[in-house]
């Protein structure tokens, strides 16, 4: 009786030891997917930002002038 008892312990180590692991993996995968999205983010941002900037350069080329801050409507 006192040998199936040390089994159970043994296995019940083992799967708490496979919990952990598999905690550590979560924490590995979920940091990895934070890096993607940020770098997804930073990509839509670089995209965003070029096209504002191709729109007011354009803007600027058919009025055949700079525009200052100042003529830009606000909505607020």
């Amino acid at each position: 009786m006192g040998k199936s008892t040390k089994n159970y312990e043994e296995r019940i180590q083992e799967k708490d030891l496979r919990i952990e692991n598999l905690a550590q993996e979560l924490k590995r995968y979920e940091a990895q997917k934070k890096r993607l999205e940020k770098r997804k983010k930073e990509e839509e941002r670089k995209i965003r930002t070029h096209r504002l900037i191709e729109i007011g350069a354009a803007v600027e080329s058919v009025l055949g002038r700079c525009i200052e801050l100042e003529e830009i409507p606000r909505t607020e």
